[in-house]
């Protein structure tokens, strides 16, 4: 087909398009997690922690306030895996690593 010739396409249609052909689409699903951590795991601990990213292989790394929260959260860890992998996003979380935010 001839390029003068192509019809428009959306902005959101060309960013899919350009990170599919890239293969970052599953690293940009995977790492929709950390926006909507919020909303995931309640306002009392998104208080005092802070996702900070999430590797390839599904670790996601969560900064921490205190050391008594690290233990708590080490405690919940399968029902916050629960929760993140509830999500429509095809790309799992499968473990949660914890620091201490400085």
């Amino acid at each position: 087909m001839n390029d003068k010739k192509r019809r428009p396409v959306s902005i959101a249609d060309a960013l899919t398009g350009f990170l599919a052909e890239r293969g970052l689409a599953k690293r940009v699903e995977q790492a929709t997690v950390i926006e909507a951590w919020p909303e995931i795991v309640g306002d009392r601990i998104s208080a005092v922690t802070k996702p900070l990213s999430i590797t390839p292989d599904g670790i996601l790394f969560v900064a921490v306030k205190t050391n008594a929260w690290m233990t708590e959260l080490g405690l919940m860890e399968p029902e916050l895996l629960k929760a993140l992998n509830a999500r429509k996003a095809s790309e799992k979380v499968r473990k949660i690593r914890y620091r201490l935010d400085r």
